[in-house]
């Protein structure tokens, strides 16, 4: 079996721009199964896709000792390295988020910037920063590497002036970056423009979020990007597929 630091290396090592590591966005083992066997190197659980799956809402409708239990079961069916959306942290500190997270075989966490349980309001730019640093040195800590992927909602809150999201969005990353981040995330959907300046102004890799059923997968290697992610866009897309064949019974 791969160590966990193993496990972490090889996550972090696959982030290089222009060649982006493809994340399939899973929830449980079945999922998990289908991207192994398809052929991926290492896969995202992705908060809204779990919650769907247990029948409850996205945006920490879920525990994060329940998250926790689902990620088990998926470390134990698989062995890629495997990274966590755990949302704002759950209202807990990161040293309890790291210790969980490790304690059930992940090596890999996305951290927004937008806090549920507080009405949604988004952290202020050094908040989040120094909630990633403790994510940081939690897992330094800790004595594993956990790839720490910093996202921003500014771009799908469409927060403030549209003319200047872009700098703020840049500009909130980097005190991420500073702060300890691995990668960085202004999840969004992004014009080819935007993209190119995100990847090329941003200090480490980028992650960006795709349509599995739409987007050409070839297409986000010229625009920088180190990181593709489904979002809740695969299990949205089985969905669809589902109704249709379910259909044909009902």
């Amino acid at each position: 079996m791969t160590s966990i630091n193993e496990k972490a290396t090889t996550l972090l090592e696959l982030h290089r721009p222009g060649n982006p590591v493809i994340l399939p966005t899973v929830w449980d083992a079945w999922s998990a199964n289908l991207a192994v066997s398809a052929g991926f190197q290492a896969l995202t659980v992705g908060s809204h896709p779990v919650s769907d799956s247990i029948g409850k809402p996205d945006n920490e409708g879920i525990t994060f000792d329940e998250l926790l239990h689902r990620i088990s079961q998926i470390t134990a069916a698989v062995e890629l390295p495997l990274s966590v959306d755990i949302e704002s942290g759950y209202g807990l500190e990161p040293a309890r988020l790291i210790e969980g997270l490790i304690g059930a075989g992940a090596v890999g966490l996305n951290i927004e910037d937008t806090v549920h349980s507080e009405g949604g309001r988004l952290r202020e730019p050094q908040e989040h920063a120094d909630f990633v640093g403790g994510l940081r040195q939690a897992a330094d800590a800790a004595g594993v590497h956990v790839v720490v992927n910093a996202r921003t909602d500014l771009f799908v809150k469409q927060v403030g002036d549209e003319s200047d999201r872009v700098d703020r969005a840049i500009a909130r990353l980097k005190l991420a970056a500073e702060a300890g981040a691995d990668v960085l995330y202004p999840v969004g959907r992004h014009d080819d423009a935007t993209q190119k300046r995100l990847t090329s102004e941003l200090p480490l890799p980028v992650n960006a979020i795709g349509l599995p059923d739409q987007d050409d997968p070839a297409s986000f290697g010229p625009l920088g990007v180190a990181r593709v992610s489904f979002g809740p866009f695969f299990q949205a897309a089985l969905a669809a597929h589902a109704a249709t064949l379910l259909g044909r019974w009902s």
